[in-house]
């Protein structure tokens, strides 16, 4: 039997793409292995969307390379790193075997089979950067589009076999590939091409699959989730109605949205959140800034009017609601006043979450060539300066949570004890939110408890599993 070791990089819409590779190549007859020296086939999914994750990337690429156990095992690249640099990669890294772009994902296995009836051929020989490209999908980003070189777009189907890789009583379900938005900082339209929306019956097929495998919390993920059926036609659906689908037809006690694009949030969904409890009042909105000087560079349709008010409109309509966003400082033309109205943003409208990233230059932005570049040094200031402030309004928000009992999944033995069980409040999203410790009472992974808070943590929450 020949065996597979995956790592997948990125975002959870990426993990998605990692999760169908190994589910076709299982369905093949490969057999997924922890260790990477034990396995015959090296695979990695890459992420390309900023130069510290394409770092991370080649890193990984080399440490796999190192892992090779014999001539006969394969080094296969996936992902955005190779829709955005296939052509240098093959070059600088003759080592890889096989290079897919996101684009190849339903095509993994073919290709792996191609690869080694080459490899065969040669006398079990690997394949040379020559030969790879031809055996390869790669589209410049320059020039062309995601869907460059006549490749067809890819969309995911229920009907694809999927291997999780989370813990299994939670996954991501996502609903659409592309993005249409065009903001001046981002690669994604380029990296992955136009948006793309799965049919509403085909998304509720592949749901009603996770929650007969025993998925207690699902998370709808997409790059813009609120641009769900826009590409569909003016009768098509759109998130609403995909919600409301998804809330009649499958029995999953935990429905959470990822990625709501702000000018998109309607009260429609507030309230159809409102009136069905499945549905996770978490609303993660990437506001980016809040200066309008900023957002209009950026190429955001909003201003700081509109973000306000659409905090209070969900404050209103769910005043439980938990917010997550995240911002950008060291835009090119940032200045100390639009950073003093970021500040006076998170310390007026207290949001629960917050991340707090620095601006990078990217090849192939509009903002690269923007004027009015901003110093390293200062842009990290800037960072810190607002990450202290959020610290401590996330502190005073987990604080007024204690003597409080919530509803707890639970995620296992905590990797920081194994005295303490460790899980997340409906109000922490897998990955990126804190979590709570339970320090007493007994369960297994993947229940639903009530928890009784009793400490308080800038991100993270203690407390013990009381009875129903």
């Amino acid at each position: 039997m020949r065996t597979i070791h995956l790592t997948s990089l990125g975002c959870p819409k990426n993990l998605v793409d990692s999760e169908l590779m190994l589910g076709l190549l299982v369905e093949e007859g490969l057999v997924p292995v922890s260790e990477p020296g034990a396995a015959d086939v090296l695979l990695v999914n890459t992420c390309g969307f900023i130069q510290s994750a394409v770092e991370e990337g080649i890193d990984t690429i080399l440490g796999l390379i190192e892992q090779k156990k014999t001539p006969a095992t394969r080094v296969v690249v996936c992902g955005c790193m190779v829709q955005r640099y296939g052509a240098d990669l093959a070059r600088e890294l003759p080592e890889v075997d096989l290079f897919l772009g996101t684009e190849e994902v339903a095509r993994i296995a073919e290709r792996l089979r191609r690869l080694e009836d080459r490899a065969g051929a040669d006398g079990d020989s690997l394949i040379s950067a020559e030969r790879l490209s031809e055996s390869a999908t790669i589209f410049p980003l320059v020039g062309r589009s995601a869907a460059g070189g006549g490749s067809e777009l890819f969309l995911a189907s229920a009907e694809m076999p999927r291997r999780l890789s989370t813990p299994a009583h939670r996954a991501y379900l996502k609903v659409t590939e592309g993005c249409g938005n065009r903001c001046s900082y981002c690669l994604i339209p380029a990296i992955r091409g136009p948006l793309r929306s799965r049919r509403l019956e085909d998304i509720v097929c592949e749901a009603q699959g996770l929650a007969a495998a025993g998925v207690k919390e699902l998370t709808l993920v997409a790059q813009d989730l609120t641009a769900y059926g826009l590409d569909l036609g003016p009768g098509g659906p759109r998130l609403p109605q995909l919600l409301t689908a998804l809330n009649q037809a499958v029995a999953v006690p935990w429905l959470r949205l990822l990625y709501l694009y702000p000018s998109r949030v309607k009260d429609e969904l507030l309230e159809l959140v409102a009136a069905q409890p499945r549905i996770l009042p978490y609303f993660d909105l990437p506001f980016q800034h809040v200066s309008d000087s900023v957002l209009k560079a950026m190429n955001r349709p909003y201003g700081e009017k509109m973000i306000r008010d659409l905090v209070a409109r969900i404050r209103r309509i769910l005043p439980e609601a938990a917010i997550r966003s995240t911002f950008m400082v060291g835009f090119p033309g940032e200045t100390e006043a639009d950073v003093d109205r970021l500040a006076a943003f998170l310390a007026d409208c207290r949001l629960d979450h917050v991340g707090i990233f620095t601006y990078c230059n990217e090849e192939g932005c509009a903002a690269a060539e923007f004027p009015d570049q901003c110093p390293e040094e200062l842009k990290q200031e800037r960072h810190d300066r607002l990450m202290g402030l959020q610290r401590e309004i996330s502190l005073a928000r987990n604080l007024a949570r204690v003597g409080r009992v919530e509803e707890v999944l639970v995620e296992g033995v905590s990797a920081e004890s194994d005295l303490l069980l460790e899980g997340r409040a409906w109000f922490q999203a897998p990955e990126i939110d804190g979590c709570v410790y339970i320090n007493e009472g007994t369960c297994r992974a993947g229940e639903l408890v009530r928890v009784k808070i009793s400490e308080a943590h800038p991100y993270d929450l203690v407390g013990a599993i009381v009875e129903p």
